[in-house]
């Protein structure tokens, strides 16, 4: 049943957080009927596949990521009908769909939890279960077993007397993390990828995927928080290709979600020759704002390290036969345009919003690997500017808001670093119209729609020459038609001195594949210029052996000012603020 699908290189995948893309009955949620009915926007946007997150019966505490049963929808979200009917209508426009899978953790009201409360032995060995430090006995918890921390904050493991015992939970404490030496557990997992396979899903989305091997030993961690003790584990290779092997998905488009990963790792991981996953999510370049390597505090982005970042994995990926996924925005990050500093006239064409939003895209899009588009971005989407605490739902934020007051903050400060850095900037809802509620519902949003609605949304800018819309399906579309885009080597340049805050790289194509472009008209080189600077900036590109990039005959391909005045001198090019230009080279 599986759809034919666009080669991943030429691909282009739109992530739909599900709860908030549309609501087809007014309840105030998103949901598979409201995703069918947008097809039509989707196929026009000319996306190849749509990532859609969990919509599996949930208690919500982690808004799906806590799944209580993987084989079935939650009514809330429609029927195992309604989900037929978006494969089937998705298919007939060229578009598949890609499930979220998280298979590192279940809810704790999932009947494997459930039962292994009430005292089943095998479904204890699901979880993994470990004796206190300190403990003397059946009973007595004593300390924790390790100090590692979970991603929300405090301890990652929970004390449970019907269990006698601590779970792990690396996520919420709602969230029980699985037992992945178990042999049964591996087969479960690679029954429920089948399922959906099965079901004509064209794709899949794994999350936290690299944390499913825990070490052999556990130990504290006494550098950190316990990341590095549980990333990448000793097994994790072998149980992807496992699963992979398994489920029969191998050759389908897959992606990864790897935290605190390293690149080594993510090359085996994207290799072809390794059968694991198609591509992966890496976040180092979403840290470069974070003071001191901590989220929850506050600091401008460090372009110089995204650019280092940029370099390395790109670089880094090619030469080890890696595939990188090329994103800004997801569910779980605030909206990159605000945090790059579009904050100026919003929706409004020429405001920095305006220029970071369209120079942002070109950054990624033009890059090697698989772009994912998230909702809302392709319309310039900004952080909510939450105006309580009150606003905000996601446990994350919740929990960070708590700690950092505890830890001496002002009830103010501590919502400001909740409005710059918590998930629910990425959850408000997709902004259809300039009406009520952005047009995502009939009834009450789940959480808050952005004023900023009535100047950013669909419906202003479907077919209006120069909107951010409009620039998104050109990018989408130069990966579709360009094979240097979809297929030529990338290499970065240095910018010299005088832009500091430049981003920019090579892309192209050799031997046979450059004849071929050549003989259909096509560009076979470009230069990819990026000014992550509020002020104007001279770029003059070095190559890493010395040589200068030289721009005699130099096409402009894309401008993000769109003004036709663009400054190309012989050896530089001079970028206004924060202004993005691709060149095709002579």
């Amino acid at each position: 049943m599986n759809a034919i699908m666009r080669d991943p290189a030429q691909s282009v995948v739109y992530q739909i957080y599900i709860k908030s893309f549309c609501d087809s009955n007014g309840d105030g949620i998103g949901d598979l009927p409201g995703i069918t009915s947008k097809l039509d926007y989707l196929a026009y946007l000319g996306v190849d596949y749509l990532w859609i997150t969990p919509f599996f019966p949930s208690p919500q505490r982690d808004n799906g990521y806590d799944v209580a049963d993987y084989c079935a929808v939650d009514p809330v979200y429609g029927t195992m009908a309604d989900f037929d009917e978006l494969v089937a209508e998705a298919r007939s426009r060229g578009i598949g769909i890609m499930l979220d899978m998280v298979l590192c953790h279940t809810s704790d009201q999932h009947e494997w939890f459930q039962r292994a409360l009430a005292g089943e032995e095998r479904f204890r060995r699901y979880y993994i279960l470990r004796d206190g430090h300190g403990s003397i006995g059946p009973g007595d918890p004593g300390e924790p077993p390790t100090n590692w921390q979970c991603a929300f904050g405090g301890s990652a493991w929970q004390w449970e007397p019907r269990l006698g015992k601590w779970y792990l939970h690396l996520h919420d404490v709602s969230q029980p993390d699985l037992d992945w030496t178990n042999p049964e557990v591996r087969e479960e997992m690679a029954k429920v990828v089948s399922f959906w396979r099965e079901r004509g899903v064209a794709g899949f989305r794994f999350d936290v995927i690299n944390l499913i091997s825990k070490p052999e030993v556990f130990e504290d961690d006494t550098e950190g928080l316990g990341r590095r003790m549980f990333s990448d584990g000793p097994h994790v290779h072998e149980y992807l290709k496992e699963l992979v092997e398994r489920s029969g998905i191998d050759g389908m488009m897959t992606v990864g979600e790897l935290a605190a990963t390293d690149l080594e790792n993510c090359v085996r991981y994207t290799n072809p020759a390794e059968h694991e996953l198609g591509q992966v999510f890496s976040f180092h370049h979403l840290k470069v704002d974070y003071a001191g390597g901590d989220k929850w505090a506050l600091a401008e982005p460090d372009i110089a390290r995204l650019r280092e970042i940029f370099a390395s994995w790109q670089e880094g990926m090619q030469a080890g036969g890696g595939h990188n996924a090329l994103f800004w925005c997801n569910h779980d990050q605030p909206r990159a345009i605000t945090r790059f500093g579009g904050r100026g006239q919003v929706g409004k064409p020429g405001g920095s919003w305006d220029h970071v939003g369209k120079m942002l895209a070109v950054c990624t899009h033009l890059m090697q690997g698989v772009p994912y588009v998230f909702e809302g971005e392709e319309l310039g989407q900004t952080n909510a500017g939450f105006a309580s605490i009150d606003d905000v739902r996601d446990v994350e934020s919740l929990n960070n808001y708590r700690i950092l007051v505890e830890k001496g903050a002002s009830e103010d400060e501590a919502l400001e670093v909740i409005r710059e850095r918590s998930r629910d900037n990425g959850r408000t809802p997709m902004q259809w119209t300039a009406g009520p509620a952005a047009g995502f519902t009939t009834g009450e949003p789940w959480i808050g729609v952005p004023e900023n609605h009535e100047l950013i949304n669909v419906e202003a800018e479907q077919g209006r020459a120069g909107s951010m819309l409009e620039f998104y399906r050109g990018l989408i579309q130069m990966r579709h038609t360009l094979d240097v885009v979809s297929r030529g080597r990338v290499g970065f340049v240095e910018a010299c001195e005088s832009a500091p805050r430049a981003i920019v790289y090579e892309r192209w194509l050799e031997g046979d594949a450059a004849a071929a472009a050549r003989a259909a008209g096509q560009p076979v080189r470009l230069l990819v210029a990026c000014s992550f600077d509020a002020e104007p900036c001279r770029v003059k590109p070095v190559r890493a052996d010395g040589g200068v990039v030289a721009l005699d005959g130099a096409e402009v391909l894309v401008d993000t000012y769109a003004d036709d005045a663009v400054r190309v001198g012989e050896d530089s090019l001079e970028l206004r603020p924060h202004e993005a230009v691709v060149l095709s080279l002579a």
